[in-house]
């Protein structure tokens, strides 16, 4: 007899297989994991993932990759085995560092953001990948269709406008996703106003560097015109060690440190984060995105994901009048095919009426 967790992991290995990969039982599954010694990922996340998956019937490989800063070419025999796959699961900082960059075989490829064996049995994973990217397109449509859009929060952010598309398509990344946590970046392109940044600016998990995560002092406001940063206000000492960071990264990389590119928020109530952000800011940056308290801009560097992350607590987004987020928490029935996908995926309105809370900042 299988115990509860045991139970809810193979629940949520089908879903990632068979609903969001599109595996069929007898699927080749390459399992390219990171070092748990490097402390992103649990040390009994892969073989869960393994067992699970052998027990549907599918046939695992496993490889372990290292952990770059920047991300670089895989390696030979990464490359001849995801050739031979019809699957190919990162368990690796590295699949996630490519989210927005050419990766081989993109189309088979899997990015997990459960990285530990408890977030892999709870509703984060087990919650219907269909229901979350039927909410994703509800939100995504919502979004496109927005005559203004509004981003407020407790702190004094102010941002208006709307969202800008080419032929009403909102770019996104190349790779799948699972557990699906974010609608697709919304650019920066035609919004104005203040954003209020606090409490830390961190990297995004696209080029790892040191300090990874710099302390703010206070309030920093950010005065925004489409996509650059104009002007910054706070204290002296706030504003100088900011600009100095922010400086330093945008010096290392060649980037154009006050450019601004797009912004998207967490759409999934079981995604949690336990412990303090400051503690392991790269995983933090790395898996607590997914939840609606909080949205984030990809900043510094002209492209997504920039290198620098805003991260904007309790939100209220605010749709032509209807606040779809209202500080922090996320109300699909207010859009418009938000209503239908709770009715037809009940264990994720049960979640919606009591979302996960804890993001690691207090």
């Amino acid at each position: 007899m299988l115990t509860l967790e045991a139970d809810s992991t193979i629940r949520a290995v089908k879903n990632l297989a068979f609903v969001c990969a599109g595996a069929k039982p007898g699927a080749r599954l390459l399992i390219l994991e990171e070092p748990h010694e490097l402390g992103h990922y649990g040390a009994a996340l892969a073989s869960s993932v393994a067992d699970a998956a052998e027990k549907l019937d599918i046939n695992v490989t496993r490889l372990t990759i290292g952990f770059t800063p920047e991300p670089k070419d895989l390696p030979e025999a990464a490359l001849s085995l995801m050739s031979l796959s019809d699957h190919i699961l990162y368990l690796a900082r590295l699949g996630d560092q490519m989210r927005f960059r050419p990766l081989p075989y993109a189309e088979r490829s899997i990015v997990s953001y459960a990285l530990t064996r408890r977030a892999l049995a709870s509703s984060f994973c087990t919650v219907p990948h269909d229901a979350m990217l039927a909410l994703k397109s509800a939100i995504n449509a919502a979004i496109a269709t927005a005559r203004e859009i509004r981003i407020t929060c407790p702190l004094g952010s102010n941002l208006r406008g709307r969202a800008r598309l080419v032929k009403g398509d909102i770019a996104d990344v190349g790779i799948l996703r699972f557990p699906l946590a974010v609608f697709a970046p919304v650019p920066m392109e035609g919004f104005s106003g203040r954003i209020a940044l606090a409490r830390f600016l961190v990297g995004t998990g696209s080029i790892y560097y040191e300090p990874f995560l710099h302390p703010i002092d206070g309030v920093v406001m950010v005065h925004l015109n489409g996509n650059h940063a104009e002007k910054y206000e706070g204290s002296r000492d706030a504003v100088a060690g900011l600009r100095s960071h922010v400086g330093a990264v945008a010096g290392r990389f060649g980037l154009e440190a006050d450019f601004v590119h797009s912004w998207h928020a967490g759409i999934h109530p079981g995604c949690s984060y336990e412990g303090r952000a400051e503690d392991n800011p790269g995983r933090w940056t790395g898996s607590a995105f997914g939840n609606p308290r909080l949205l984030h801009f990809h900043t510094c560097g002209a492209y997504a994901p920039g290198e620098i992350c805003w991260n904007v607590l309790d939100p209220t987004i605010t749709l032509d009048g209807v606040e779809l987020w209202q500080g922090g928490k996320l109300h699909p029935e207010r859009i418009s095919g938000g209503e239908f996908v709770l009715e037809a995926y009940p264990e994720l309105a049960a979640l919606f009426e009591a979302p996960e809370m804890s993001v690691g900042i207090v």
